[in-house]
């Protein structure tokens, strides 16, 4: 994996999660590219994200709320 790739997840992570909506971060590939990801639980949250974290583009999702099983 690359290490500036696993950087960037890290700083998006700090920025993120702690927000109200916000379920979780991740890496992912869009079109052949490495990407982040952030999850929300609803599109409402989605529109306060960043679009890009050290130059990898971020995708936002929207999950809705996670539960424990």
């Amino acid at each position: 994996m690359d290490p500036k790739l696993e950087a960037a997840q890290r700083k998006l992570t700090a920025r993120v999660m702690g927000r109200p909506g916000v379920t979780g971060t991740a890496i992912g590939e869009r079109g052949g590219k490495p990407c982040l990801k952030v999850y929300v639980s609803d599109r409402d949250v989605a529109m306060a994200m960043p679009r890009t974290v050290d130059g990898f583009k971020v995708l936002v999702e929207v999950t809705g709320t996670f539960r424990r099983l």
